[in-house]
């Protein structure tokens, strides 16, 4: 059974740091694209970073230059730091991996997404 994990979320003054991780079970997070979402209440959720399968990152707009997405294969671990926080990124982050499909050998791509329960950043002024 996959299983993510998410935890270090909690609240923050503006300008504050945090560092969030998953923790992820029954599954090897280097074989697929592994994201961080986040969401807003009343609002839809939104993709804050992307790790490829090789490793490769890429940011929101909303958050290049403060947050860091990474992962460690071996610990088989997710992490989000996140620094300079503002008012506007409090919200419910995610931790989400592409489906393995092991019978193809192949990444369902945005199709059967895992994903954890959430752990939320709460910014205060």
């Amino acid at each position: 059974q996959v299983q993510l994990l998410e935890s270090g979320g909690g609240s923050v003054q503006a300008g504050g740091s945090l560092k969030l991780s998953c923790r992820v079970s029954g599954y090897i997070i280097s074989r697929c694209n592994v994201y961080w979402y986040r969401q807003v209440p009343g609002k839809e959720r939104e993709l804050i970073s992307t790790i490829m399968n090789d490793g490769t990152t890429t940011y929101s707009n909303l958050v290049q230059g403060r947050f860091t997405a990474s992962r460690d294969n071996v610990a088989n671990m997710l992490y989000l730091q996140m620094n300079t926080l503002k008012i506007e990124d409090t919200a419910v982050y995610y931790c989400v991996a592409d489906q393995w499909k092991s019978f193809f050998g192949t990444c369902a791509t945005l199709t059967g997404a895992y994903w954890g329960q959430g752990t939320l950043v709460t910014v205060s002024s």
